[in-house]
């Protein structure tokens, strides 16, 4: 009876019942606190461990550009290349995260979280200390893969084209949609790594689907669009005052504002309410043992 009163379905075992917890999906808290434990983790590397990691990273990245830039070379200027070209967008991505390499946008959620959890000087510096050097090994990384691309023998006329085209749509956007599609990109790949610790094993299918819409969406992350407007700037078409002022200062913005102070401030507050609200419970429930308690005595 009680269980009926309760709302669950009578007759099932222990068994039944233990298949049924590991079926559902985690509470929110606990994928706050896998992420919080993996940015702690991170937030302890050393700076020589985090700066070859990013470098590999920004490095690695080159195969977004490289992949989309072949089949846009293959299949033409369409709107329907643009939809089958957008999948090379993932290529860089899978292999950065399947392979643990430091991406900065990453890092916007996953080491902000024990920040915020713990909000002190020292977290806060160990936390600028990160995203500099991540930051910088990305960006050094990106750089030299694409004057590769660009001054190596490497690839054809038509894909050396392709590889321009993507770059000029990059610069296409001023600054303030440089910022705005930052924050959404920023958003998405916060997004994505709350996904990929909800469902470790869709991996590989969150990564494709969450980084292909950016790619179809067009918006701007720092590290993959370094790789396609530094192209640009060795090919001699864009400035360096371009690439940082125009590209990277407001797209750097917007990937901080949408992973950290949008996903990642949204997603601390709602665990913190439940915290908030577990512990009014405790409260009222030690209360009311102790009024108990001497009523008992009375």
């Amino acid at each position: 009876m009680q269980e009926q009163a309760d709302g669950k379905t009578p007759g099932l075992s222990a068994e039944e019942e233990r298949e049924i917890d590991e079926k559902l999906p985690p509470r929110a808290a606990v994928l706050h606190e896998t992420i919080r434990i993996q940015g702690d983790h991170e937030l302890e590397r050393s700076i020589a461990a985090l700066w070859w990691s990013a470098l590999a990273a920004g490095l690695t990245m080159g195969l977004s550009l490289m992949a989309m830039g072949l089949f846009r070379s293959r299949l033409g200027p369409s709107d329907e290349s643009h939809v089958i070209a957008s999948l090379g967008y993932s290529a860089g991505f899978l292999a950065v995260i399947l392979a643990r390499q430091q991406l900065f946008t990453e890092n916007t959620l996953t080491a902000v979280l024990p920040v915020m959890t713990k909000l002190t000087l020292n977290n806060v510096g160990r936390l600028l200390r990160l995203w500099g050097v991540v930051l910088c090994g990305n960006l050094a990384g990106t750089l030299l893969v694409a004057w590769v691309m660009l001054r190596l023998p490497i690839f054809d006329t038509q894909t050396d084209v392709a590889f321009l085209e993507i770059g000029r749509k990059v610069m296409e956007n001023d600054m303030s949609k440089m910022l705005a599609k930052g924050i959404i990109s920023g958003w998405m790949i916060a997004t994505m790594v709350w996904m990929i610790a909800s469902m470790e094993s869709a991996k590989i299918a969150i990564i494709v689907l969450i980084t292909y819409l950016m790619a179809l969406g067009d918006f701007t992350h720092i590290v993959v669009g370094s790789v396609e407007v530094s192209y640009l700037v060795y090919a001699g078409e864009v400035s360096w005052g371009d690439f940082w002022l125009v590209f990277a200062g407001p797209t750097l913005a917007g990937n901080i504002i949408g992973g950290s102070f949008i996903f990642a401030l949204l997603s601390h507050a709602q665990i913190r309410s439940e915290r908030d609200v577990i512990a009014k419970r405790e409260r009222d429930k030690h209360k009311l043992l102790e009024e108990l308690r001497r009523n008992r005595k009375d």
